[in-house]
């Protein structure tokens, strides 16, 4: 079996520029376009970017650094930031940008150096393993061992301004 270790996303050591706005999801939200996938990057600059949060400081802080600044909740959006915990295999946590909803249990996220190498991955799947359905447990798939990764803990999904669980059905801009 392969297993992926990762020491998690640190904050950036010198600021990343945001690029200009792709499509329209909504009235209230004009989303960034994310960086290039040929760029190396950690997941914090990464999020940034592809989301217009503006929170620093390493992944695991994201969750309460978010608070009485941005909506947060337990429901997937597309452009929602999903957060993972701090941990044995995430010293400084990690975050994803959700990319599309498959299901109830189901999403595709975007995110940066996952496999410890400062590559952008688009697209991998993440599915929902919690027992109350509530994304509190997740699993990522791993494409090369071609099966489900650990379980990881997550905090939930912090919203970017103008994107709420119920009016975020786009999907993320190629």
């Amino acid at each position: 079996m392969l297993a992926l270790t990762l020491a998690g996303c640190a904050a950036e050591r010198s600021p990343t520029a945001m690029t200009s706005p792709a499509a329209t999801t909504s009235a209230r939200f004009t989303p960034p376009v994310p960086p290039p996938s040929s760029e190396r990057m950690q997941c914090v600059p990464y999020a940034r970017a592809a989301t217009g949060i503006e929170i620093r400081g390493d992944a695991w802080s994201w969750w309460q650094q978010a608070e009485g600044r941005y909506a947060k909740g337990q429901r997937p959006a597309p452009y929602a930031v999903l957060v993972l915990a701090q941990g044995v295999r995430l010293d400084l946590g990690h975050v994803a940008v959700v990319r599309e909803i498959l299901d109830r249990r189901r999403i595709r996220v975007d995110h940066a150096n996952w496999a410890n190498d400062g590559r952008i991955v688009t697209g991998m799947t993440v599915v929902d393993v919690s027992a109350g359905n509530d994304w509190t447990e997740v699993r990522f798939w791993n494409q090369a061992a071609d099966q489900w990764g650990n379980v990881y803990v997550a905090n939930g999904f912090i919203y970017p301004s103008g994107v709420t669980p119920e009016g975020a059905t786009a999907q993320l801009a190629p």
